[in-house]
């Protein structure tokens, strides 16, 4: 088997490079905004490309269009919507593209001396040719947690309403990794600012790119300790225990959060 070469057609392997083996067709995920659209071609040749990986063996690119062009004629969807119409994989494509093109839109000058940046060959990174700063894709690492009490069939867990959610829904509590802080530590400060809750035995479950715009959610769980629900009002509108055969409107299938939700609902 070439080297990289998928061992099926709906693998897909991120690269930097395209291989050096035979491909069989391309993918163009054009990046409209935040939008995307995926054709055959790429819409206009002169627009830059950023080559995603391989689809089986699809080589898949991101194009970066330019503002105000729309060669989708307005067919271009965001990311929300794209994933009821794709598969999870494609969808986790369209987030690579929109991610990577987005990074390299705002990282055309050198944040340290001004220089116009490059491709840095070999690597993801956009490189100053005069001072040789790397600038890479941004990643910010959140965390998303599901905490619960008691045991059993009785056993319940805490779900909260954000300030900035889209629809009247409830979900698991999140928030951003600090400097210079861990995960768990992460999981403990942020439960006991939103919602004034302490909480133990944190546990890792799962992990989910999420491209909006540029995060990583690392999945835990946790069990409440001590303490009252008083929830902070500039993150969250509400936050309750809930038992499994009494939950609230929860979020889609798109999310670590619904899925954390559903291995607690069948784990009784």
């Amino acid at each position: 088997m070439p080297e990289n070469q998928p061992t099926n057609q709906t693998e897909f392997v991120p690269l930097v490079n395209p291989p050096t083996y035979e491909i069989e067709s391309h993918r163009y995920v054009h990046v409209v905004g935040s939008n995307v659209w995926v054709h055959d071609e790429p819409v206009d040749s002169e627009w830059d490309l950023h080559f995603l990986g391989m689809r089986g063996g699809h080589a898949m690119w991101g194009v970066d269009v330019p503002r105000g062009v729309d060669p989708a004629d307005g067919a271009a969807t965001d990311l929300f919507s794209y994933f009821g119409r794709a598969s999870e994989t494609d969808w986790l494509i369209a987030g690579r593209a929109v991610q990577i093109v987005e990074w390299a839109r705002t990282h055309r000058f050198c944040g340290r001396c001004g220089t116009p940046t490059v491709q840095a060959p070999g690597e993801r990174a956009m490189k100053c040719p005069a001072c040789a700063m790397l600038a890479f894709p941004r990643l910010a690492p959140a965390m998303i947690t599901l905490v619960t009490r008691g045991e059993g069939a009785d056993q319940e867990a805490l779900l909260a309403r954000g300030v900035q959610f889209r629809a009247p829904m409830y979900s698991c509590l999140a928030g951003f990794v600090e400097p210079g802080e861990t995960l768990e530590g992460a999981v403990i400060r942020e439960v006991r600012e939103e919602v004034g809750l302490e909480v133990t035995n944190v546990r890792y479950w799962g992990s989910q790119p999420w491209p909006f715009p540029h995060s990583l959610m690392l999945g835990f769980q946790a069990e409440y300790l001590s303490g009252e629900i008083v929830c902070d009002p500039s993150e969250i509108v509400d936050a309750q225990w809930y038992r499994r055969d009494a939950l609230p409107s929860i979020p889609p299938g798109i999310s670590i959060a619904r899925k954390l939700i559903d291995a607690w609902l069948i784990n009784d």
